[in-house]
This record gives C-alpha cells, sequence and structure tokens, in this order.
C-alpha cells in the first residue's frame, strides 16, 4: 500500500509533569521523503522523534509508522500499551542515530554493526559481516572495521553509528541533531552520508541546525517552537520565505 504515509502523526501531545512538551502536533511524512525539524532548543522537536519510536510515551494522539500504530493497539476507542517485547520489535524497523553517537566502546567498528542484526534478528555471524563491511564502505569507512571507537574521530563515530541503524534495513531513518556534537570540519562527513541515504530513498525525519542541508536535501520543512508546528512547508518557502513572525525572527538568528 505505497500511498500509505510512511509517518503519520495525528494531535499528538506530551507533557513532562507540568511541562506540556508537544500539543497537538500533525503532521505527514510520505514514504521516500525527507522531513526536517528544525527550531530553537527545547521546543519538542527531539521529544517528538523519540515519540515515533516509543521510546518515549504520548499522552494523546495518534502515531503510525508505515500504517501501524508504534507502542499501541487500538481497541474501541482506546489505545493499549504493547508490551514492551512486542514495541521493541516495532521499533527495530526505525532506525535512530543520536546526537551522541552510543556506541559500545568496547567493540569494533564492524562489532557494533553486527551486534543488533545477530542479536536481535538472528542473522548469522557471516552474513552480518558482509553486511557490515558492505555498510562501512558506504559510509566510506572501509578500512575501519577493526578500529574501536576510541581511535575514531567524532565524524567517523557518527558514520559508524549511521552504518549500525541502516544494518537493521529500517523503513524509516530518524536523526536527533546528528551534527550537533561534531567539530565544525567533520560535518560534512556526515551530512555527505545522509545525502546518499535520502537519494537512495529512504525516508527520513531529521532534527538539525544545519540550514543548508535542511534547503539542499529536505523535501519538507517543519518549524517548531513550544511543542507547536508554527510553519510546515517546501524549504524555500520555509526557510526563504517565511510567513510567520515566530519562524522570521528565529531564522534571522541563525541563517
Amino acid at each position: 500500500m505505497t500511498d500509505v504515509p510512511m509517518v503519520l502523526a495525528d494531535r499528538v501531545s506530551k507533557s513532562f509533569g507540568s511541562n506540556r512538551v508537544l500539543r497537538n502536533i500533525s503532521l505527514v511524512v510520505p514514504r521516500g521523503e525527507v522531513l526536517c525539524l528544525v527550531g530553537p532548543s527545547g521546543s519538542g522537536k527531539s521529544t517528538f522523534l523519540r515519540c515515533i519510536n516509543h521510546l518515549e510515551r504520548v499522552d494523546a494522539g495518534r502515531l503510525a509508522v508505515d500504517g501501524t500504530l508504534v507502542g499501541y493497539e487500538e481497541r474501541g476507542d482506546k489505545l493499549y500499551e504493547l508490551r514492551p517485547k512486542v514495541a521493541a520489535k516495532q521499533r527495530s524497523d526505525i532506525g535512530m542515530v543520536f546526537q551522541k553517537f552510543n556506541l559500545f566502546p568496547h567493540m569494533t567498528a564492524l562489532e557494533n554493526i553486527i551486534e543488533a542484526p545477530t542479536t536481535v534478528r538472528g542473522t548469522s555471524r557471516a552474513k552480518a559481516e558482509a553486511r557490515g563491511r558492505e555498510l562501512l564502505d558506504r559510509v566510506g569507512l572501509a578500512n575501519k572495521a577493526d578500529a574501536y571507537p576510541a581511535h575514531l574521530s567524532g565524524g567517523q563515530q557518527q558514520r559508524v553509528a549511521i552504518a549500525r541503524a541502516l544494518a537493521m534495513d529500517p523503513k524509516l531513518m530518524l536523526f536527533d541533531e546528528p551534527t550537533s556534537a561534531l567539530d565544525p570540519e567533520l560535518v560534512g562527513e556526515v551530512l555527505d552520508v545522509m545525502k546518499g541515504l535520502a537519494e537512495s530513498g529512504m525516508t527520513m525525519i531529521v532534527v538539525t541546525h544545519e540550514m543548508g542541508f535542511a534547503r539542499e536535501v529536505a523535501d519538507s520543512v517543519v518549524f517548531m517552537d513550544d511543542g507547536v508546528v508554527v510553519e510546515a512547508g517546501l524549504p524555500d518557502e520555509v526557510l526563504g520565505n517565511p510567513q510567520q513572525d515566530r519562524t522570521k525572527a528565529f531564522l534571522s538568528k541563525v541563517l
């Protein structure tokens, strides 16, 4: 059913105590498209990303990936949370790359990449290793299979983290400010890998402060502030000709 969007958020709300972080967020991400979420820190972008793969529970609304609710099942008009094991299986179809690389320090680059396919999916070690080497080559690190994270630059570690997420053959990739922990000269190498992914047709949601990347790669850009979608549209519209004063004020500081 290719007309089913890859991500459908319908009036999603989330609070931490009395702090309302997401307020009735509704978004559609068609399959094969790249959505960039931009906005000030604390506007709810990362929380929204974490709700998509059920790392955070939603308080209200619906979130579906590829036509299926994530982390919940619907009975009547009520949502019931799935057992952790079932939710984890759903999550294995969604790749996530974090700000901090979260690599296992005691494992080589290749071992980091094959860990999930072998333990979660039961892929044979030989098959996982062959795929892992392919993915290292894809992110430009074919010669770093046996290197430990401590011997890799930040940009290289993040590219290993991307390869690790891809090893599960996800239908959707989520990136939570993947370049913000990197030295400026290493940002480009990670963005280049992400551009290649976008060109290959991977559906991606990217929380980013890299406006040049958003303008060049995104199919749509959403500006969030204070837990709401302030403005959404084509990159040239939102970044080049914003209609909302709040968007204009934000972009005047970052562009």
